[in-house]
């Protein structure tokens, strides 16, 4: 249904763009409006938002909150991300999260199971795990070491090219570089990436498909591009990386067999207990 408002919206009356503008902004406020509230809230008649509806293939205003509603219920469309200055609370609050939803269900729906798999299992095996990223995608490197490092490999994270890429010289086959960038043209990271294949090392890459990161990888993990022009955008991003990372985290953690669980389960008992009251 979203989907199909944008599409149509060019080809729309003046008063049914207005209509369509306030669903894109606000779909879910939408569903909890009478057709009366709507109709003043874009200042239109309400034989408008009834044009409107029916330009949408729906017999009327009800029919087209019944279909909203379904369309939102799958999860697949979460759009009207667009901030103004003069956003209110509830319209922001709906507006970032669902943002990340939708992040997450992109990469819920284009990550492919083969490439996670492949990556699970060059982890679980690594003798030494090193995460590069810079920036945001630094930051994201700084929490992957906080997941991994308790699965019992060594595992360290770096976001300052100079020192990953003195590091990826050091490597040795049986190491592992997971490489982290939104763009995979950031060429500080490029290059410590291929000063570690040089070393013998493997290298899962978190990035834009076809990118050149992505072309030196042993597994690439592709996230595409999820960015608006909004200046709130790199949200989005972060977002995706860090389910990635979690993703990874658990596929290794689940690798290692219950015993391995059993060890998890002491670890968190002796953090809780190392927190002072």
């Amino acid at each position: 249904m979203l989907s199909e408002i944008e599409t149509a919206v060019k080809s729309m009356t003046r008063a049914e763009k207005k209509v369509a503008r306030i669903v894109l902004a606000s779909p879910y406020r939408i569903l909890r409006k009478s057709i009366g509230l709507l109709a003043g809230e874009a200042g239109v008649s309400e034989p408008s938002v009834i044009r409107f509806c029916r330009a949408m293939n729906c017999e009327g205003f009800q029919d087209f909150k019944l279909q909203l509603a379904q369309d939102l219920a799958t999860g697949a469309h979460f759009s009207g991300t667009s901030l103004s200055l003069d956003e209110t609370a509830p319209d922001l609050i709906t507006k970032v999260i669902d943002s990340s939803i939708s992040s997450l269900i992109k990469v819920r729906d284009s990550l492919p199971s083969d490439a996670v798999q492949a990556a699970v299992e060059m982890l679980a095996d690594a003798d030494r795990i090193e995460i590069y990223g810079l920036g945001g995608s630094g930051i994201v490197a700084q929490d992957a070491q906080h997941k991994f490092f308790r699965l019992g490999v060594p595992v360290v994270a770096y976001s300052d090219p100079t020192v990953h890429s003195v590091s990826a010289s050091l490597l040795a086959p049986g190491c592992v570089i997971v490489a982290i960038s939104q763009s995979g043209v950031t060429q500080d990271v490029i290059t410590s990436v291929e000063i570690g294949l040089a070393a013998g090392a493997k290298v899962i890459t978190i990035t834009a498909a076809g990118s050149p990161l992505a072309r030196l990888a042993s597994v690439c993990l592709p996230m595409n591009s999820l960015e608006d022009e909004d200046f709130y955008a790199p949200i989005k991003s972060r977002m995706a990386h860090l389910a990635i990372v979690d993703v990874l985290a658990v596929g290794v953690a689940l690798s290692r067999g219950p015993d391995f669980q059993v060890a998890i389960k002491q670890a968190n008992k002796t953090r809780l207990r190392s927190v002072p009251l």
